[in-house]
């Protein structure tokens, strides 16, 4: 009796195919060539753009809404004295964000087509163009938090290495944006419950620790107090000034001086700025007052812990509209290029910011025929809001049909949708970062098919060599 035994050997996974991301990412590129020809030399804001210029100059921990994280990266580029250089740059980070979400979908056997898509909106929403292309942090911040779960994500299985690696990024986005910090809380929850060891997990903590520690105790020296900000309190209390009923709350008397006293503002986030708000009318700077303003945010919550709810629901809920809401009044929530140019203000800061870091600042431009492109283009390439709201669903359904990989994102996700709102108030650019982050989750609900990909042996020569037998 003949027989003919046949091994078969283990299938290999051809390389993928990324002619379609490629595309993509040449098209993106493309964009944001067009956008730096099209506004020159880039968007500046007073007073944010200025206050990051001179901390690049002149490193030193603020006491009020900026750390130093972004400073760092201006500062790097300060040899070169080109704001325009630090947009290039910027978009440059835009693109690496973009390539890094796909990478780790590829990575962890999301399908080619959806690994691109994914990335889309972090490539071609116009929102993220006007970022990248202005003196802000946020370009930074979304590369950050984008590559820290990437990292976490990697591998199936979570090593030391790679544990301390995220939790320095998730530092550095600390560093950049204080909301981070409730991030790295959350992210180590959520590894405790996935239950990914000791080790990696003290990696992590100990890798996000140190060097918040570090800059607090750089911060005690020069404001007297071990602390990431100086406006925490601040952006708390403002927040519960949409609320706050004094009658209820009963604070003692060094705080009733912060109570609502009838001046009234279209968001939570006025309260800061507004000259007749309580907390400006006491003697001194507002971040003074910084300890006494978080006392009264948290009786207040504790008091109203109900209506403190429902305005950060309410408010949350802004980023699910169609049309985008103003929130405040004055700001462009969307569609923000336009014809024109710009001058700066006449304020003593931007003369210095000339003389020290740029000498050829200048107000913005738009240039035709690239203003103009992006003028129209702007309208379709915005992601609206029930589309971010379908995204984090899938997301959500992702995070519950592969919890070991899909929960981190989406929570992260989550937090940095509600996490801003719950500290201060909504705000359409702190919905941005939420979009590649959701995207990376919900594109996990989706895997590679085997089919095509290991091929089975009971073939014809199969069938032929038992009838042989």
């Amino acid at each position: 009796m003949l027989t003919d035994t046949r091994v078969a050997l283990p299938a290999q996974r051809p390389l993928a195919d990324h002619s379609f991301f490629a595309a993509l990412l040449l098209l993106a590129a493309a964009l944001r060539v067009v956008t730096m020809l099209g506004y020159r030399p880039v968007t500046l804001y007073w007073y944010d753009s200025f206050t990051y210029l001179d901390t690049a100059v002149h490193p030193a921990p603020s006491a009020t809404f900026h750390p130093i994280g972004y400073p760092l990266l201006l500062r790097a580029l300060l040899p070169f004295h080109s704001v325009e250089l630090v947009a290039a740059v910027q978009h440059v980070i835009g693109l690496g964000t973009g390539m890094l979400l796909y990478a780790v979908l590829r990575r962890r056997s999301a399908p080619g087509w959806v690994a691109a898509s994914a990335a889309v909106p972090l490539l071609f929403d116009a929102s993220f163009l006007r970022l990248e292309h202005a003196v802000l942090s946020d370009t930074q911040f979304i590369f950050l938090i984008v590559a820290g779960p990437a990292v976490l994500m990697w591998s199936p299985r979570l090593s030391v290495r790679a544990a301390a690696g995220a939790g320095l990024l998730f530092a550095a986005a600390a560093l950049t944006r204080t909301i981070a910090l409730p991030l790295l809380l959350l992210v180590v929850f959520v590894l405790a419950v996935r239950r990914v060891g000791r080790r990696p997990l003290a990696a992590l903590v100990l890798a996000g620790t140190l060097p918040l520690a570090g800059y607090a105790a750089w911060y005690a020296q020069h404001h007297g107090r071990f602390a990431i900000s100086g406006a925490d309190g601040v952006a708390l209390w403002a927040r519960t000034m949409t609320f706050a009923d004094c009658a209820r709350i009963q604070p003692p008397p060094e705080l009733a001086r912060l109570c609502p006293n009838g001046t009234k503002v279209d968001a939570a986030s006025e309260y800061v700025w507004a000259p007749g708000a309580s907390l400006n009318l006491l003697p001194g700077d507002r971040f003074t007052h910084n300890d006494l303003a978080r006392s009264f945010a948290i009786e207040a919550i504790l008091a109203q812990p109900l209506d403190y709810l429902g305005d950060v629901v309410r408010d949350t809920a802004i980023a699910f509209s169609w049309t985008p809401v103003p929130h405040p009044d004055r700001t462009t929530p969307a569609f923000g290029f336009r014809s024109g140019h710009w001058e700066l203000p006449d304020q003593p800061l931007i003369d210095k910011v000339k003389r020290e870091y740029d000498p050829d600042l200048r107000g913005l431009s738009s240039v035709s025929p690239y203003a103009d492109f992006l003028i129209a283009y702007q309208y379709a390439a915005y992601l609206r809001g029930p589309f971010l709201g379908l995204i984090l669903l899938l997301g959500a359904v992702a995070a519950v049909r592969r919890p070991r990989v899909a929960l981190l994102p989406w929570a992260v996700a989550m937090g940095l949708l509600i996490g801003p709102v719950a500290v201060l108030d909504f705000d359409h650019r702190y919905v941005l970062p939420v979009i590649p982050v959701a995207c990376l989750a919900a594109a996990l609900a989706f895997r590679a098919g085997e089919e095509g990909i290991q091929r089975k042996w009971p073939s014809r020569r199969q069938h032929h060599d038992s009838r042989a037998q």
